[in-house]
């Protein structure tokens, strides 16, 4: 079939999937590096309990089968070693009906992690790559010309992922409408990088046309993906070119990078002046024919859902609509935040806490802590710790199911706990309690930068959780990991106050997040 067959993608294709394999790479590494401390068997949500609680069919795992911290890594790097071949090109060596094998792989395991990893792994991007995976599987290889239906299929994926960006903003916030949201999204984005307090620092203008750009590039440019060349390569650049500015501008884990990956199948390679030379391939077999063809007709039947979340007044974003997260949808700010709250993490090593008692913070990684430490750049790679730790900043209803386990951890010196963080107070002994403080965080200006070298201010705002010791959290049922013994002779008063404070100091038991699911990043 004519129609099938795309051989002049082929350059696309092979960015494709190299890059997909990479993306993969970083999930898998990712995971391995931080499962113990957020859901291994001793972590803050354990597999285990999860697992015993809701039923294969509704999370569909490996780890349903067995659970061991073990195992886990085991498949983590299983996964790692399986995408570093991909993204060397093993898939492109392999026959044409064992190249969906090694995806499948990837698909199957990052699936797993992704149905027991609970509120750590509730992001779209998690979501985005699974699909994104699903479809490379029947790409094909360097032997068989791309089939034009799959890469449909994923200029389809990078509308939603754009067009439902777009609709989130204009249905949601008021500032997105009058084009202001860009004065404050860059101070109070999830993780800002390097640059973020220089776009901050852009003048109001140029904000403006950040705003409106994003909505042309949002609401109009993905249409531009469904027209005949070159107009749809010209679309496909625009929407490279913003993910390239929001790499820039903040840490997006590898939302960003996965865009660019599929925006690429709508790329006409002599278009941008890639390499491009005939080859001549063999005709298409009429198995994979039907198999391509299968995978369309699914995708189009699950496509229901999206787009009536498209069309619906109450679009929800970041949702799967089905266990197996094929054919999702995406979106995200729908709302912008106007202010940053940041949850400041602190312990004592004395026995007794009096009013001169004196505090030590804790560093993370990625999130904004020590005023005079610019911001990093760790995208694509996601500090999954820092991330939730901005919800909790916005509403203790996010903080709830995982932060007390998290000071339970911190209080026996777990290291697991204590390798995400950049900075540990407590080197020798854990502390005798922690607490936790909200602080108002801003962005200095030029002359504050000059004068003091700090990138940021912050101004104590209200205690988010009081002094806590381990006998507290164990009598809030959150007790230490297996094997922990406090240090000899450490007897301390507690303060029995086990409960999360609203950011206005009044006690609080707050509910889960809403939808049950975090906001994403913008796209």
């Amino acid at each position: 079939m004519d129609w099938f067959a795309a051989p002049d993608y082929w350059p696309s294709r092979l960015l494709v999937q190299r890059m997909l394999a990479g993306l993969y790479l970083i999930g898998f590494l990712d995971a391995a590096a931080q499962f113990r401390a957020l859901i291994g068997a001793h972590g803050m949500l354990p597999v285990p309990r999860f697992t015993a609680r809701v039923p294969f069919r509704r999370a569909p795992s490996l780890f349903h089968l067995h659970y061991s911290d073990r195992y886990f890594a085991a498949v983590a790097w299983t996964g790692a070693a399986a995408a570093a071949a991909l993204a060397a090109g093993l898939g492109d060596a392999l026959p044409l009906w064992a190249s969906p094998l090694p995806w499948a792989l990837l698909w199957v395991l990052y699936l797993s992690i992704v149905n027991v990893g609970q509120t750590w792994y509730s992001f779209g991007w998690e979501s985005l790559l699974l699909e994104a995976g699903f479809l490379a599987a029947f790409l094909g290889t360097a032997d068989t010309a791309p089939p034009a239906p799959v890469l449909w299929l994923m200029r389809w994926l990078v509308f939603r992922v754009e067009f439902g960006a777009g609709l989130i903003k204009i249905r949601g916030d008021s500032c997105w409408r009058d084009l202001t949201c860009l004065r404050y999204h860059h101070e109070t984005q999830p993780m800002p990088g390097p640059l973020s307090w220089f776009f901050h620092h852009l003048p109001d203008p140029l904000h403006r046309v950040e705003a409106a750009a994003n909505h042309v590039v949002q609401l109009v440019v993905p249409l531009g993906l469904f027209l005949p060349q070159p107009v749809a390569t010209y679309a496909a650049c625009l929407i490279t070119a913003t993910q390239l500015w929001l790499i820039a501008s903040g840490n997006f884990a590898w939302l960003n990078w996965l865009t660019i990956a599929l925006a690429l199948a709508a790329v006409d390679p002599a278009r941008i002046g890639l390499p491009v030379h005939t080859r001549t391939y063999p005709a298409t077999p009429a198995w994979y024919e039907a198999l391509v063809l299968a995978l369309t007709a699914t995708v189009a039947v699950l496509s229901y859902w999206p787009v009536r979340n498209l069309l619906s007044r109450g679009q929800v974003m970041n949702r799967s609509f089905n266990r197996l997260h094929l054919v999702n949808t995406y979106g995200a700010f729908g709302s912008i935040n106007r202010v940053r709250q940041e949850v400041v993490v602190e312990g004592t090593d004395e026995p007794v806490l009096t009013p001169d008692t004196v505090w030590r913070e804790y560093g993370f990684k990625g999130k904004p802590g020590d005023v005079r430490r610019l911001p990093r750049q760790y995208a694509p790679y996601h500090l999954r710790l820092d991330w939730l730790m901005w919800f909790a900043g916005i509403s203790p209803g996010y903080a709830r199911p995982w932060f007390l386990p998290f000071a339970a951890r911190l209080l026996t010196g777990d290291p697991a706990t204590l390798r995400l963080l950049r900075h540990n107070p407590f080197p020798d002994a854990p502390p005798t309690h922690v607490r936790a403080t909200l602080h108002l965080y801003r962005f200095t200006g030029w002359r504050e930068l000059r004068r003091t070298g700090a990138w940021w201010h912050r101004t104590p705002l209200s205690e988010y959780l009081a002094p806590v010791d381990l006998a507290a959290l164990a009598r809030a049922g959150h007790r230490p990991p297996p094997g922990h013994r406090p240090p000899p002779g450490r007897r301390t008063r507690t303060v029995p106050l086990d409960r999360l404070r609203r950011p206005d100091g009044r006690h609080h038991h707050p509910p889960g997040p809403a939808g049950g699911h975090p906001p994403g990043p913008p796209e």
